[in-house]
C-alpha cells in the first residue's frame, strides 16, 4: 500500500472514529454500519479518481457524485430515475426526510429512535466530513486542518449528548486524528528519499551487529516519536483539564448541577426534569422503562414519583434546591400525616431496564423504606432518592415498602388549616404571574366553602366541564404565558394541566406542588406490571393537614381519578364504578382529541368498557418497504458484479500510470528505465506479443516491432527504450534517458491503430498482462505462509541448521 492509499484508509478511519461520538444519541446504532460501508466506497472512488488524473477537482467531483447516487439509492430509490439517479421527486424526498429529521431531533429524547429522517441526517453529515476530511487530508495533503470538520462532528455530539459526549468517546475520536497525522507525517518523511538511522551504536564493530531500517531503507525511529509525541498529547488533553479548577463538570467528571459527594450533608440543585417528559409520551414505541410486582391489587394508586416541583418563579416549574442526607433504615414519617387517616402497607419490588439512565430514583409516594444498592442519597422535604456521584438508575433492582394513604371527602373537607411555614412557602406565585389565572381560579372556584372543594371543582373544571382537549403535540413550556396560553386554546398535554392546576390552586391559598413521574402502568399476565415511557406523566400534589401532600388528576384520559375526589356519597353508593386500569394511549394524538377515551369523566360515571392498552410493541419505528441493510446489501452485491469483469481494466489502468508517472518510481531514472520497459513488454502482451524471457532486450523489441508491424516511428521509439534498458543493467555508468514514456506511448499508440476490433476490447477489457496480478496474489500468499511458518517455535533441530548455514556463510 502506497503512501496515498494509506493516507486515504487513514482519512476513514478517523471520520468514523469521531462519528462513534454519536452513538449514545441514536438507538438502534446500526446506521453507523451503512456510513461506514458507503464512505468505504467514496473513499475508494476518491483513490481511483486521483489514480487516473491528477486533477484534483476532478476526484472531489466523482467523489460527491458518488456519495449523492449511494444516498439516492439507499433513501429515495422509489421516487429516483432507475433507482440511483435523483430526479425531481426525489429531491423533493430528500427535502421532506431532512425537515422531519430535523424535527424528530427536537422532539425525542436521547436516545431517540432511528427515524428515516434521523437516519438520513446522521448518515448523510458522516458521508459530508468524511469527504471533506479526505479531501484535505489526501487531496490537499493538509491533514492538520482536516482535523476541523472532525471537530465539528465530535461537537455536535458533545452539545446534544446529556453531560457532554464522555471521555471514552474522546479518545477513539482523538486517536483517530492521531492516526491521521502520523500517515500523513510518514507520508511526506517518505519523500524525502531513503533514511538511514538508529542509535550511535547500531553498526558497531564491536558488536558485529546492524540495526535492521523500516520498508524500503527508512528507519522507524521518526515513527516511533511521532506515537511518542501523540501519546504525550493526549495524555495532556485527558489531563490537564481534568486537574484545572472548573465551573462545571469536565471531559472526565461527571456534568456540573449534580449532587455533592459526602458523608451526611450536601444540596441538590434546580434540575427540570420535564425537558423529555413531551419526548416521552411522543416516542413512536413504547419502550418498557421498568416492571414492578406489588402485594396490593389494586395499583391505580400506585403512581411512581421522581421529583416534586415546588418553586415557581414565573418562568419554570422547578424542585427547590435542598439538603440531603444517607438513606435511613426507614423513612421518617411524611409531613401531615394523621393517624386517623386510613393507611395500607404495601411491599414492592422494582427493576429498571438498562437504558433507562437518570439520577431520580421512581417511588411509591409516601415511602416508607427503600432497599437499594448504590451510592443514594434522601432529600427529606420530597421525599426522593437521589443517586451521588454518578450513581443512575440503569438496571437497579430495588425494593420499596409504602403507604397506600385513603382519605375520606369528610377528612380532607374538615382539615384544619396548615401550618404558617408551609402555607407561606408553597402558596408562593411571581409577582408576573397574569391577574387572569387568579381571576379564572376565582370564577371557576365560586361557591366552593372549603380548599378540598375548590380542589374538587378545579379538577372537574380541567377533566370534565371546562372543555378541554388533551394533545402532546401542543408547544411544551412551564412559563406564565404558557399557563395564559393554555387557558385561552384549551389544550395540551399533562404539563399544561398540573402546571395550571397547582398555580391556580396557590393563587386561592392552598399549597401545592407538581410531581413528575409515572402512572401505575399495564398488568401483565405473570402478575408483573410494566411501566413504559408512554406512561410519563405530571400531576399537582395539594397540602391538607391531618392527609398531607395529596394527588390530584385534572389531566382527561390520563392517570386515574383519587377516590376521595369523588365524595363521600359516591363512594359508598352500592353501584360503584369497578376497578379500572390506567388506560395508555397507543400513539400521540395528531390533533385535538374531541372526547376522551377513557378519562376520569367516564370513571365518575361508572361506564364499564373502556378500551384495553394496546399491545406493547418494542419494535423501532419503520418506513416500510425493504431495510436499508437489504438495500445496501443489494447496493454492494450489485457493485461487485460490475466491478469484478472491470478488475483486470482497473489494475491494467493503475499499473500503467504507476510505471509512466515520477510518484511511481522516485524520481530514479534506473528504476524509470526499467518501468518503462516492463510498460512495453505488458502493452505487446495485451495485444497478443507474448513476453519472452529468454531474449535480450534489443531482440525482444525487434520481435515486438516485427510481430506488431509497427511503423518506422514506432519502431524507433521501441529499439530507443530498450537501448535504455541495457544502457541501465550494462552500462558501468548509465547516463539517464529522457523521453521513455513518450516512446512507449507511441508503440502503444501503434499497437493499439494496428489491431483488429476485437483485439482492441481484449486488449482494454481483459488484458492478457494481468495474470501478472493473479501471480503478485499467488506470492502474497505464499510469503504469508511462510511467515506464519516461521513464526512457529523454534526447535532445537531447526537452531542447529541456521547455525550451520550461517557457519558455511562465514567459510
Amino acid at each position: 500500500m502506497n503512501g496515498r492509499a494509506r493516507l486515504a484508509l487513514c482519512a476513514a478511519v478517523a471520520t468514523l472514529s469521531a462519528s462513534c461520538a454519536l452513538l449514545p444519541l441514536v438507538e438502534p446504532f446500526d446506521w453507523l454500519y451503512q456510513a461506514a460501508v458507503m464512505l468505504a466506497i467514496v473513499s475508494g472512488v476518491g483513490a481511483a479518481a486521483r489514480r487516473m488524473s491528477p486533477v484534483r477537482p476532478l476526484a472531489l467531483a466523482a467523489q460527491a457524485l458518488v456519495a449523492v447516487l449511494l444516498l439516492t439509492l439507499v433513501f429515495t430509490r422509489g421516487q429516483a430515475i432507475a433507482w440511483v439517479l435523483p430526479g425531481p421527486e426525489a429531491v423533493a424526498e430528500f427535502g421532506r426526510l431532512v425537515q422531519q429529521g430535523a424535527s424528530d431531533v427536537g422532539r425525542y429524547a436521547i436516545p431517540a429512535p432511528l427515524t428515516p429522517g434521523i437516519r438520513l441526517l446522521l448518515v448523510a453529515g458522516v458521508l459530508v466530513i468524511g469527504l471533506c476530511v479526505d479531501a484535505l487530508a489526501v487531496t490537499y495533503r493538509a491533514a492538520a486542518p482536516a482535523g476541523l470538520p472532525l471537530l465539528a462532528l465530535y461537537s455536535v455530539a458533545a452539545g446534544l449528548s446529556p453531560g457532554g459526549a464522555g471521555w471514552l468517546w474522546f479518545l477513539v475520536a482523538a486517536a483517530g486524528y492521531l492516526l491521521l497525522l502520523l500517515a500523513e507525517g510518514r507520508d511526506r518523511l517518505s519523500q524525502w528519499g531513503r533514511m538511514f538511522g538508529g542509535s550511535p551504536g547500531a553498526d558497531r564493530p564491536d558488536t558485529g551487529r546492524s540495526r535492521p531500517a523500516g520498508p524500503g531503507g527508512t528507519a522507524f525511529a521518526p515513527v516511533r516519536t511521532g506515537h511518542r509525541i501523540g501519546a504525550v498529547v493526549l495524555g495532556i488533553a485527558l489531563v490537564v483539564p481534568a486537574a484545572l479548577p472548573s465551573l462545571g463538570g469536565g471531559l472526565l467528571g461527571p456534568p456540573a448541577g449534580g449532587e455533592s459527594a459526602g458523608g451526611g450533608g450536601g444540596t441538590i440543585s434546580a434540575v427540570n426534569p420535564l425537558v423529555s417528559l413531551q419526548n416521552s409520551l411522543n416516542q413512536p414505541a413504547d419502550r418498557e422503562v421498568l416492571n414492578y410486582r406489588t402485594t396490593t391489587d389494586d395499583t391505580r394508586d400506585m403512581y411512581l414519583r421522581i421529583v416534586a416541583l415546588d418553586q415557581f418563579d414565573g418562568t419554570a416549574w422547578k424542585p427547590s434546591e435542598r439538603t440531603v442526607t444517607d438513606v435511613p433504615d426507614r423513612l421518617p414519617d411524611p409531613p401531615g400525616l394523621s393517624p386517623a387517616v386510613h393507611t395500607l402497607r404495601v411491599n414492592t419490588s422494582i427493576s429498571t431496564a438498562e437504558w433507562y439512565a437518570q439520577n431520580w430514583l421512581p417511588l411509591p409516594y409516601p415511602a416508607a423504606k427503600v432497599d437499594i444498592p448504590g451510592r443514594w442519597r434522601f432529600e427529606p422535604a420530597g421525599r426522593t432518592l437521589v443517586g451521588d456521584r454518578g450513581q443512575n438508575t440503569r438496571g437497579v433492582q430495588y425494593q420499596v415498602e409504602s403507604l397506600l394513604v385513603r382519605p375520606t371527602a369528610h377528612q380532607l373537607a374538615t382539615a384544619p388549616p396548615p401550618p404558617v411555614e408551609l402555607l407561606r412557602e408553597y402558596t408562593k406565585v411571581p409577582d408576573s404571574l397574569p391577574t387572569v389565572v387568579h381571576d379564572t381560579a376565582r370564577k371557576v372556584t365560586y361557591g366552593a366553602r372549603t380548599a378540598y372543594d375548590k380542589a374538587v371543582k378545579l379538577q372537574d373544571w380541567f377533566s370534565l366541564n371546562g372543555g378541554f382537549n388533551y394533545n402532546t403535540e401542543v408547544q411544551a413550556g412551564s412559563g406564565s404565558e404558557a399557563i395564559v396560553r393554555f387557558l385561552e386554546q384549551k389544550e395540551g398535554f399533562c404539563v399544561h394541566f398540573s402546571f395550571t392546576m397547582a398555580a391556580m390552586a396557590r393563587t386561592l391559598g392552598i399549597p401545592a406542588r407538581v410531581a413528575v413521574g409515572f402512572t401505575p402502568g399495564t398488568r401483565q399476565p405473570d402478575g408483573t406490571t410494566s411501566v413504559g415511557l408512554k406512561d410519563a406523566h405530571a400531576w399537582p400534589e395539594l397540602y391538607f393537614e391531618g392527609v398531607g401532600w395529596t394527588r390530584f388528576e385534572p389531566t382527561p384520559s390520563r392517570g386515574s381519578t383519587p377516590d376521595y375526589t369523588l365524595g363521600d356519597d359516591a363512594r359508598s353508593g352500592a353501584a360503584a364504578p369497578p376497578a379500572q386500569q390506567p388506560s395508555r394511549p397507543s400513539a400521540p394524538a395528531a390533533g385535538p382529541s374531541a372526547t376522551p377515551s377513557c378519562g376520569p369523566g367516564h370513571q365518575r360515571s361508572g361506564a364499564a368498557g373502556c378500551p384495553a392498552p394496546p399491545a406493547r410493541s418494542d419494535a423501532g419505528p419503520s418506513d416500510g418497504g425493504p431495510s436499508p441493510w437489504a438495500v445496501t446489501g443489494i447496493a454492494l452485491a450489485a457493485l461487485l458484479v460490475l466491478l469484478l469483469p472491470a478488475l483486470p481494466l482497473l489494475w491494467r489502468v493503475r499499473t500503467r500510470s504507476r510505471r509512466l508517472t515520477a510518484d511511481g518510481t522516485d524520481g530514479d531514472p534506473a528504476a524509470a528505465a526499467l518501468a518503462a520497459w516492463r510498460e512495453l513488454l505488458d502493452t505487446g502482451w495485451d495485444f497478443g506479443i507474448l513476453p519472452d524471457g529468454s531474449l535480450t532486450p534489443r531482440k525482444a523489441a525487434a520481435r515486438i516491432v516485427r510481430v506488431g508491424e509497427l511503423p518506422p516511428e514506432a519502431a524507433d521509439a521501441a529499439h530507443r527504450v530498450a537501448a535504455a534498458v541495457e544502457q541501465v543493467l550494462y552500462a558501468p555508468r548509465p547516463h539517464p534517458v529522457t523521453g521513455l514514456v513518450t516512446d512507449v506511448q507511441r508503440v502503444r499508440t501503434a499497437l493499439y491503430a494496428g489491431a483488429s476490433r476485437p483485439l482492441r476490447l481484449r486488449a482494454l477489457l481483459a488484458p492478457r498482462s494481468a495474470a501478472r496480478l493473479r501471480w503478485a496474489l499467488a506470492a502474497r500468499w505464499s510469503a504469508l505462509r511462510l511467515r506464519c511458518a516461521d513464526s512457529r517455535p523454534v526447535t532445537a533441530a531447526r537452531r542447529a541448521a541456521v547455525t550451520l548455514r550461517r557457519e558455511r556463510r562465514r567459510a
